[in-house]
């Protein structure tokens, strides 16, 4: 009899259990879609590199990456996490990656993996910097602390230049060669997804997007003129 009640007591507390995982497992989804950049107008102008010694601009494809983004962050989205790092390298007299996303409190490390030596600076509001002049294989560093977008240059390579885009949160994406991103992790909810690129002249723009509480993913494109 006590045997019996023993094994009662021990199913009951596994079926407890369970039901607590259950509880506690966090529904979340995937947000993914493409943006289709077409830049009209005439070509950008482009230095004469042959007279100026310079090497060329990286493709327009590079400069058609865009970053997706949540305009408003989910609850929890601002928990502390560990200090991020990222890189934007000096190569070939050029930025890269030419479109950074990172999140506030990232330290960005501007190695020099050229043959010549750089400056790299900004004067955006969102970040103020000068990093001075510093040769072939040196590198320095900077910490991003508050959201925005920053514009960032080179002081002695005038067609040098690139963009870091600082988020208060870690719901953002940037697109691949072919215009394809992904969100990740989203719990369920009702957002305003947007996105960044540089050719955007205004409001950017923006979609409606809603997660339902059995999560699953959503597709969600951009189109861009």
């Amino acid at each position: 009899m006590r045997r019996a009640y023993a094994s009662i007591v021990v199913l009951l507390l596994l079926i407890a259990s369970a039901a607590d995982a259950q509880r506690g497992r966090q529904v979340t989804a995937t947000i993914r879609g493409r943006v289709d950049v077409r830049v009209g107008g005439p070509p950008e102008p482009r230095p004469d590199v042959a007279a100026l010694g310079m090497h060329p601009l990286p493709d327009r494809g590079d400069r058609r990456r865009s970053v997706v983004y949540l305009e408003t962050a989910p609850r929890g989205a601002f928990d502390p996490n560990e200090e991020p790092r990222a890189r934007m390298l000096q190569r070939n007299e050029n930025f890269v990656p030419h479109v950074l996303p990172i999140v506030v409190g990232t330290v960005v490390d501007f190695p020099n993996d050229d043959s010549t030596y750089h400056n790299v600076f900004s004067l955006s509001k969102a970040k103020t910097f000068n990093l001075g002049r510093y040769a072939a294989g040196r590198s320095k560093a900077v910490i991003f602390d508050q959201p925005g977008i920053v514009r960032v240059f080179c002081d002695i390579h005038s067609h040098m230049n690139a963009f870091i885009i600082v988020f208060a949160h870690r719901y953002f994406a940037l697109t691949d060669e072919d215009g394809r991103y992904r969100l990740t992790s989203v719990p369920p909810g009702s957002y305003t997804l947007t996105m960044w690129n540089e050719t955007i002249k205004g409001d950017a723009p923006r979609r409606a997007v809603t997660i339902g509480a059995e999560g699953g993913d959503v597709d969600a494109d951009f189109t861009v003129r």
